[in-house]
């Protein structure tokens, strides 16, 4: 056999079976044996949250290498006749045999929220007076930002979620008003009323360049240009209904239900089911040809971003069964049109169709291929609609999705999910369509999605998915020396920083998906796996309108029976006028803005 002259440096990540002088005997977390060869220059680091201190463990790694132990190597790969040998370079350590997740200690999500909040306040108005017109949509990697003068809808309302979510958990009163104040330059700015058809839409931006305000009427991004999405109305409320669930403002009310509208009268397929993804911003119609190969199309964000975005949050405040049953024909349409029937010709779900719902495996950049992220957020979101609508075939592909989707989208050495990969395997492999990287959301989406299911099913291989998936964002995603967290990392976990993903604001980037990240991880882990309390901050305003005058403190669809509300604050001091059992505050009369809080407390054995 020729000799082997290269080598290349990778990571692992595995569970320590055991050590025999400098060779740690490793499983992966597919289950297969790797030994790690440690050296002299072996160096080491405990896992660690934003904000909080490196903590170096090279002096005493045989002392944290203990059976049971999940750790990631990186290093040099040698290619040896009798296989891979691998040398560690660097470890990061997740735990310790006591505490093996740290994640899921009550508030590491919280501060980890916190520190994102204060990163993006500094980045988008330093230390000083919140003024949006100062927004800036892209954002440098160390935070600041750069020369471009545009300010688009859709990264503003991200960005007004994420401040929102961030003072529910921690009570921060200036994440609160930036969030209310970023709410309103939306309100002020972004939005065109349609008084003859009653409805909002918004506009995707304002260039200021040259100084003077240009209104965007249309979308700029390529895959959208000149044509109302779908997507972007819709991102447009994530941040509005956060923050309307905080304040209860009703000019957030009004905006939310007239975009609801203009989705029920111009984006809705009456005869089929379902929302199309495009209209032409003049006739407001799906059909017209300057729309091209978007012209009478649905697709996976036309129908399934409603419910994370807004929907949900929407029936959280408001308990309406009209947005319920929204939430549950856009479910319906899912289960219905996106599995293959089985035997399925692939695992992953459909994403791109006709008007009439026949699959389009041809459109753009997507053709036939998978978005893996796409996949788990289905999972991740059907079973949050299940405990609202217990139906059997939301918990069936649910559970279907979380099954199958390991072996066929996450990373089995290094750990991590990967982005797009083709949607049919060929010969036994769904090959990647671009490069092997992965990106920030698409972790989020399998740490919520198993959470979830494992919360909901008590399943161990769940809950181990979950732990895995939040180990592998928390070691190589959180920015530890600049803040924010990285758009993309290489396979092995390396940052990416070249183009577009190099920043940590952009037109895919601002603060939504990590805020939801840790809002729902800190809710799952606290209420549905650990059986631990959590606390909620509101803010409503003296003119707030909540129907029926109730204040709605779900942190998110909930199983019955399984969470109460146990104690409520108002302005400090102990409050009465509480349903425990619906989670709901009848708030007192104030001249002035109030502060709520409420802790809620699971009331079954929590699951394993």
């Amino acid at each position: 056999m020729a000799e082997i002259d290269f080598s290349f440096s990778d990571t692992v990540a595995g569970y320590v079976l055991g050590r025999e002088g400098r060779e740690v005997a490793l499983r992966t977390v597919d289950g297969r044996p790797v030994t790690v060869h440690l050296t002299d220059t072996t160096s080491g680091q405990m896992l660690r949250n934003l904000g909080a201190p490196y903590e170096d463990v090279t002096a005493r790694l045989y002392d944290v290498l203990l059976p049971g132990v999940l750790v990631f190597s990186y290093g040099p790969v040698y290619p040896e006749p009798e296989g891979l040998r691998f040398q560690a370079g660097h470890l990061t350590v997740v735990g310790t045999p006591k505490e093996p997740f740290p994640f899921e200690q009550g508030g590491w999500w919280t501060r980890q929220l916190h520190q994102l909040a204060r990163f993006y306040r500094r980045s988008q108005f330093a230390e000083g007076p919140v003024d949006f017109a100062d927004y800036r949509t892209r954002i440098r990697g160390s935070g600041e930002k750069t020369g471009q003068r545009l300010q688009e809808t859709d990264t503003i309302s991200r960005l007004v979620y994420g401040m929102a979510s961030a003072y529910m958990l921690t009570g921060d009163a200036d994440l609160a008003e930036v969030a209310e104040q970023g709410a309103q330059y939306l309100h002020d700015h972004m939005r065109f009323t349609d008084t003859e058809h009653d409805v909002v839409y918004w506009y995707h931006g304002i260039d200021q360049a040259g100084g003077r305000e240009r209104k965007l009427f249309a979308s700029e991004f390529g895959d959208d240009y000149r044509a109302i999405p779908a997507y972007e109305q819709i991102y447009a409320l994530v941040g509005l209904t956060q923050t309307y669930r905080v304040t209860g403002a009703p000019y957030l009310r009004q905006d939310i239900e007239a975009t609801v509208r203009l989705f029920e009268r111009f984006f809705a397929d009456d005869r089929l089911g379902g929302y199309f993804s495009h209209i032409d911003p003049v006739t407001l119609s799906p059909l017209h040809d300057s729309l091209g190969r978007n012209r009478y199309r649905k697709n996976w964000n036309s129908i399934g971003d409603h419910a994370p975005a807004y929907l949900f949050n929407l029936y959280l405040a408001t308990g309406e069964d009209r947005y319920l049953k929204m939430l549950e024909h856009t479910f319906d349409m899912i289960v219905t049109h996106m599995p293959e029937p089985e035997p399925a010709a692939s695992p992953f779900v459909r994403e791109r169709f006709h008007g009439d719902w026949t699959p389009d495996p041809s459109w753009g950049w997507q053709q036939d291929r998978a978005v893996v992220g796409h996949n788990l957020k289905i999972a991740w979101n059907l079973m949050r609609m299940h405990t609202a609508r217990p139906k059997p075939e939301y918990r069936a592909l649910a559970e279907r999705l979380g099954r199958t989707l390991p072996a066929v989208g996450r990373d089995a050495q290094r750990g991590g999910w990967y982005d797009l990969v083709q949607r049919v395997a060929r010969n036994g492999r769904h090959d990647f369509v671009w490069h092997d990287r992965k990106t920030w959301w698409q972790q989020e989406q399998a740490v919520l999605a198993y959470l979830i299911l494992a919360g909901r099913t008590g399943q161990e291989e769940f809950l181990r998915e979950a732990r895995e998936s939040a180990a592998f964002y928390n070691a190589f995603f959180l920015d530890h020396d600049e803040g924010g967290v990285y758009f993309t990392v290489l396979a092995q976990g390396l940052p990416y920083l070249v183009g577009e993903e190099r920043l940590k604001g952009s037109h895919a980037m601002s603060f939504y998906h990590k805020a939801e990240l840790c809002f729902l991880a800190e809710t799952y882990t606290r209420l549905l796996v650990h059986g631990e309390p959590l606390d909620l901050w509101f803010r409503p305003r003296p003119d707030a309108h909540y129907p029926g005058g109730l204040l709605r403190a779900a942190p998110d669809l909930l199983p019955a029976g399984r969470v109460l509300l146990e104690s409520v604050w108002v302005d400090g001091a102990p409050y009465q006028d509480f349903d425990a059992r619906n989670l709901t505050v009848r708030l007192p009369r104030s001249d002035g803005r109030l502060t709520v809080r409420a802790r809620l407390r699971p009331v079954r054995e929590p699951r394993p």
